[in-house]
């Protein structure tokens, strides 16, 4: 058993939508209620939510957005470029990793509403992600190819390589 596999298998992580693998490990217990919520919010929301997120060389988290911020913090394996487009235009691409001497840091927030997408050049990078108010996949909107290159036509290429 390889070293990716074990991982799954000792951190019990299953497919995830957008790429990759994952396990939730956090959801509060405390709840937000609608009322408290604005707009961009339908129905209630855990206090925060946490997951393990696993990807591959050949597996890619695919460009998508969610409604609220999310927290990614780097544990182990190699630096994955974590790709962004505001919702203004704007493209940044950051490395994930913990070689702070070479410009990569070991937490990065993503803002609510950005489009983002992941991927790891080497083996493999477990990382985590946490959420709030917590997720839902109410939240969750997976870009398609075609109707995201027409909003950015300048950052085809990108987006071509990080969607399905």
């Amino acid at each position: 058993m390889n070293t990716i596999d074990r991982i799954i298998k000792s951190l019990n992580l299953i497919p995830h939508p957008e790429g990759g693998f994952y396990r939730e490990t956090y959801r509060s217990k405390e709840i937000i209620s609608s009322n408290n919520l604005d707009s961009r919010f339908k129905g209630e929301r855990n206090f925060s939510t946490c997951i393990y997120y696993l990807l591959t060389r050949n597996v890619f988290s695919a460009f998508h957005r969610i409604r609220q911020d999310e927290i990614w913090h780097f544990y182990g394996g190699f630096p994955l470029s974590l790709h962004l487009i505001s919702p203004e235009g704007r493209y940044s691409k950051i490395i994930i990793g913990n070689d702070i001497e070479n410009n990569e840091i070991p937490q990065f927030v993503v803002p609510g509403g950005y489009w983002f997408a992941a991927a790891v050049e080497s083996d493999y990078s477990l990382v985590g992600c946490t959420v709030s108010p917590g997720f839902d996949f109410k939240d969750f909107e997976l870009a398609k190819r075609e109707e995201l290159i027409s909003q950015f036509p300048q950052f085809s290429d990108i987006i071509s390589q990080l969607t399905r």
